[in-house]
C-alpha cells in the first residue's frame, strides 16, 4: 500500500516545535540503520540542523531521545490505522475494506524495520517496547472490533467475544505479511498479493463466524 508507505517513512507526527520533529524523525533514521548502541548524538543534531546542546534541552539523554522517537512511531500507526474505514457495507465489504488495508499495512517493509527496532532493544527498553505492542494491537484492533459487533448487533455476524475474533483474522493476515519476512528478512515475500491474502483471510473467517 504505497500511500501508507508515504505517510510513515521517515515522517515525524505532530509535535509542537518544528525542531523538535526533525530531531526525532532523524533520530529515527540513525537508529533504525545503526541501533541504539552505535547512534551517536552529534550527527543527529548534525541532521536536525541544530546543536547538540539544543537537542540536549529538548531530549537530557540518548535514551529519552529513542523512547521519544517509538512513541512517536507509534502515534504515526495509530493515526494512519484511524484512516481506516469499515463502517459501510455488509459483513464481506467491510472486513475485506479493514484486511486489504491492514495487510498493506503491516506488509510494508519500514513499519518492519520499526518492530525490528523495537524488538532488538526490547531488553534494553522493557517498558517502552511494551507500550508501543500494547498500544499497536489496541489502536489496530479498535476500527475492526467496532465493525463486528455492529455486524453482530445486526446479525450478519455470530462470536463469543469481539476481540477474540479480531485477533483471529488479523493473525490470518500478520503471519504472512508480517511476521514471515520479519523472521526471514524482506527478501522472503508471500507468494500471494496482499489483496488476496486478505481476501483468503475474510472467506475463512466468514466461514467461521458468519450467521447462518
Amino acid at each position: 500500500m504505497q500511500a501508507q508507505a508515504d505517510t510513515t517513512d521517515g515522517q515525524a507526527g505532530p509535535t509542537i516545535d518544528p525542531r523538535q520533529g526533525n530531531i526525532v524523525r532523524e533520530a529515527r533514521r540513525h537508529f533504525m540503520a545503526d541501533g541504539y548502541a552505535a547512534t551517536r548524538i552529534e550527527p543527529i543534531a548534525r541532521a536536525a540542523s541544530v546543536s547538540t546542546a539544543t537537542l540536549y534541552a529538548y531530549f537530557p539523554s540518548k535514551a529519552d531521545l529513542f523512547a521519544a522517537v517509538i512513541a512517536n512511531a507509534s502515534e504515526d500507526f495509530s493515526e494512519h490505522m484511524k484512516t481506516v474505514r469499515c463502517d459501510e457495507g455488509d459483513a464481506r465489504t467491510r472486513l475485506q475494506r479493514f484486511a486489504v488495508a491492514y495487510a498493506g499495512f503491516m506488509g510494508d517493509p519500514f513499519v518492519r524495520s520499526v518492530f525490528r527496532l523495537v524488538m532488538a532493544e526490547r531488553p534494553r527498553f522493557r517498558d517502552v517496547a511494551m507500550g508501543f505492542f500494547e498500544r499497536g494491537r489496541h489502536d489496530f484492533g479498535l476500527p475492526l472490533m467496532g465493525a463486528l459487533s455492529d455486524l453482530a448487533a445486526k446479525g450478519e455476524l455470530k462470536f463469543d467475544k469481539a476481540s477474540w475474533a479480531a485477533g483471529q483474522l488479523m493473525g490470518m493476515i500478520e503471519h504472512p505479511v508480517f511476521f514471515m519476512p520479519l523472521v526471514t528478512g524482506d527478501e522472503v515475500q508471500a507468494a500471494r498479493t496482499t489483496e488476496s491474502i486478505a481476501a483468503d483471510a475474510v472467506e475463512t473467517f466468514l466461514a467461521r463466524y458468519g450467521a447462518r
